[in-house]
């Protein structure tokens, strides 16, 4: 214990002695709040702990060498951490594993998330950017195992783009590229395959992270044998490690209770990916975890007892403890001192948490109770309604859910009294479930005024003489236009940058506009959303290309887990604007011409999901959503490259609006709603089906996420009553989908003449060649059967069976 390090020589004693015993202070304030944590589990208090006990001492070295305008992405262990730079509090922490929804309390997600998922607010109340380069910054947590990886690559790539390129108005932001992005992961949780395209992307991009691998040698009861090859991801990795010759990664191992080893790390990975935005791996080893891996269990149940004495001897603040006495940098009576003090501050802590918590709920309780003993006065059920009482003034510690829950029974017991107490109680109940549910349910989306959804219709110029082109040249000068127009624009995926992606949409736009702002990507679709995140949220606007939306699923993750959630999940205090571009629909083959809308639907809940019918109505999207903030999934159709489009003459400035359905065919007898590829086919059989006295009215879904916030397509249903939903996602997909937004919400089936339908793909995936996809999803006879069948049954007279 008697080490001497340049860390050492290099301080004077005093100021040793003065940041030592602030360092230890917060580990043990750390490791105090771990440990009541854990009685607030086991007592009740708290529905489930995860903590960071064992983790502390390395985490107080990364505090030392972050600086204001780094970004960490990490995971829920790194509650000292983010006491060491003052952004965690021992009563947040309480106040989170309580789920207290107050966002004053609980900043970090406003009791959204369990306890140990960390965020600082990018965003102030208005939804303005606040200036990141002046505060220490935090991307909100992920509990997904590496799931707060891939985006590190951007939070990283950031502060590259940043140094290469001379960008107005982007102080705030960055610093000349000197930000460090830190990334914290567990040992076990580098098994994921997240973790691994992630790590190589930095190396191949040079840019400045330091990973951290916190190992404890176990996740959660598997011992790292299992987990990671020769048992150590510093030695498994070492192919990553520069050399004269390659640029790569400089690794480092460092035992995780040696705090002058710790220090000097720390310090030099920083420096080096600091100046010169070389990646680190800091693989930390030797770590314990005092508690087991969670509340949910025991690790007495799979750990020997030898490793359990070990654990206590090798325990980082029992070392820590034993450094500062030996080292003469504190006294016994100092340090007991110390670990009084903040015992105190803990339960001081907690019990004030616990009170803020506690004391709306009660506050509501009371008011509910008067409010039930007035109905007990009035109501024909008094019984019923008191034993409600009685039952809810016994609950000692209650939920909002016991208060709420109460209310609404007890109106059950008053239906159709018109006394002025139930009055009473239905307007308090309505106020309070609104406050309520706006706390568990608000920012899915933008809320503010910068919602693209907000963005104005600015309709295509066409001159007279307007050119007809194939579609990706609309696509490729829309695109032309918006690079010159937003400086911070970035756009990257695979073949996006030389050839300009594989259907010349963006096609010499690399050579006019560089290579950092359009370029490639190597064949990982994880990392290049995680790039995306990133940058977003470092004030860049980044286009992610993910080449097929077939290729999603490989990407899902990062942007259901990640991006989807990243505003709901922070209150409104942290956005992405990502614009995710990728194509599909008809084509040919099995992985080449999906439109797997199903799942996408349910993933990208709270990311808008597009899909334009042209390449106009795709560019005019592109131009609305960087007039705003919400992150969006825009599918262009792959087979409309190369169809014919007149050119606009206002390029990069006309919009295609959000959430609005477009009439694309007037007609009287049906509403036939669709989108993308398959309306070219329902316009084809529109014409065939004039010839038998049918006129159907077609209806362009434009966009699915929203869906028609307007209600024209009821409105449409109102005049035809028919509805026909044709869609080549599979079954019970976008077709489900858009039948309940249209006859459930909309309210249509008050019209409806007959059944609503739908008419969608096979089951199975497309199958290849013009005859697969002929058999796979709905074709022009299809089509034109299934609408031809709906008037045969409303009118078997006129329209006899075909078969």
């Amino acid at each position: 214990m008697d080490t001497t390090t340049s860390f050492l020589q290099s301080m004077p004693f005093e100021e040793l002695k003065k940041q030592s015993l602030e360092d230890y202070r917060i580990a043990v304030l750390s490791r105090e709040c771990s440990l009541a944590g854990r009685r607030e589990v086991l007592t009740g208090k708290a529905k489930f702990g995860i903590f960071g006990d064992g983790k502390e001492l390395p985490q107080v070295a990364m505090a030392r060498a972050f600086q204001k305008g780094d970004f960490r992405s990490g995971y829920y262990r790194d509650q000292t951490f983010m006491m060491a730079i003052g952004e965690y509090t021992p009563k947040q922490f309480f106040a989170g594993i309580y789920a207290d929804n107050n966002i004053e309390h609980e900043p970090h997600s406003g009791g959204r998330q369990m306890g140990g998922h960390f965020a600082t607010h990018s965003l102030d109340e208005k939804g303005n950017w606040k200036r990141l380069v002046d505060q220490y910054n935090t991307a909100s947590d992920v509990s997904c195992t590496a799931g707060q990886i891939p985006r590190l690559v951007g939070l990283a790539q950031a502060s590259k783009i940043y140094r290469d390129l001379s960008i107005p108005n982007s102080e705030g932001f960055s610093n000349h590229g000197n930000e460090v992005a830190w990334g914290t992961i567990g040992n076990a949780s580098t098994s994921e395959g997240l973790f691994f395209e992630a790590f190589n992307a930095i190396g191949v991009l040079q840019v400045p992270v330091v990973m951290s691998v916190w190992d404890d040698d176990y996740g959660i009861s598997v011992p790292a044998s299992y987990h990671t090859v020769k048992e150590s991801i510093s030695e498994a990795l070492k192919g990553f490690q520069r050399d004269f010759n390659h640029k790569g990664f400089e690794i480092y191992t460092v035992k995780g209770w040696d705090y002058p080893a710790l220090m000097e790390t720390y310090a030099k990975a920083g420096h080096l990916a600091r100046t010169e935005h070389v990646p680190s791996l800091i693989h930390v080893t030797e770590l314990t975890q005092p508690q087991g891996h969670s509340t949910s269990g025991s690790h007495e149940r799979y750990k020997t007892p030898e490793r359990l004495e070990w654990e206590k001897e090798y325990d980082c603040n029992v070392q820590f403890r034993k450094w500062l006495i030996s080292n003469g940098i504190a006294t016994e009576s100092e340090l007991i001192a110390i670990e009084e003090e903040v015992k105190k501050t803990v339960k001081d802590a907690r019990d004030k948490a616990w009170m803020e918590y506690q004391n709306p709920i009660k506050t509501a309780k009371r008011e509910l109770i008067n409010l039930l003993y007035e109905m007990e006065k009035e109501c024909l059920n008094s019984l019923e309604i008191s034993h409600l009482k009685d039952a809810l003034a016994d609950v000692d510690v209650p939920l909002y859910r016991d208060v709420i829950s109460t209310a609404r029974k007890a109106l059950r017991y008053a239906v159709g009294e018109e006394k002025t107490s139930v009055k009473n109680l239905k307007k308090w109940l309505n106020n309070i479930l609104e406050d309520l549910q706006d706390r568990y349910s608000s920012h899915l989306y933008s809320e503010d005024d910068k919602n693209p959804i907000f963005v104005k219709e600015v309709l295509p110029k066409y001159a007279e003489d307007a050119p007809e082109v194939d579609g990706r040249i609309i696509l490729r000068d829309n695109f032309d236009a918006l690079f010159a127009k937003y400086p911070n624009l970035i756009t990257f995926g695979e073949d996006t940058g030389k050839i300009g992606d594989v259907n010349q949409g963006m096609e010499g736009l690399q050579e006019k506009y560089g290579i950092t702002r359009i370029d490639d990507t190597s064949i990982r679709e994880s990392s290049i959303i995680g790039q995306g995140v990133g940058m977003a949220m470092r004030g860049l606007r980044p286009i992610a290309e993910i080449q097929y939306i077939d290729y999603t699923p490989y990407a899902l993750q990062t942007i259901t887990d990640d991006l989807a959630s990243l505003n709901y999940r922070t209150c409104g205090y942290q956005k992405a604007p990502l614009i995710i571009r990728t194509r599909g629909h008809r084509l040919e083959g099995i992985w080449h011409s999906g439109s797997p809308m199903a799942g996408l639907l349910n993933f990208l809940r709270g990311v808008y999901f597009l899909v334009p019918r042209n390449m106009t109505k795709a560019a005019g999207f592109y131009n609305t959503l960087l007039q705003g903030n919400q992150p969006a999934f825009v599918v262009e159709c792959l087979n409309g490259y190369r169809i014919k489009e007149r050119m606009p003459s206002n390029l990069g400035e006309f919009t295609t609006p959000i959430g609005v359905v477009e009439k694309i065919r007037e007609g009287r007898d049906i509403t036939v709603v669709s989108y993308g590829s398959t309306l070219r086919i329902v316009e084809q059989v529109a014409k065939e089906l004039d010839k038998v006295d049918i006129s159907i009215e077609i209806i362009d879904v434009q966009s699915l996420i929203p869906f028609d916030i307007n209600h024209d397509t009821v409105k449409s249903v109102q005049k035809t009553n028919n509805l026909l939903i044709v869609d080549e996602d599979v079954e019970g997909g976008a077709s489900a989908y858009l039948l309940q937004e249209i006859v459930d919400k909309q309210n249509a089936y008050r019209y409806l003449d007959s059944k609503p339908q739908t008419l969608t793909s096979k089951s199975h995936r497309p199958a290849y060649a013009s005859d697969g996809d002929y058999f796979s999803k709905p074709n022009a006879e299809d089509i034109y059967e299934k609408i031809y069948e709906i008037m045969n049954e409303i009118n078997p007279v006129k329209y006899p069976k075909i078969f």
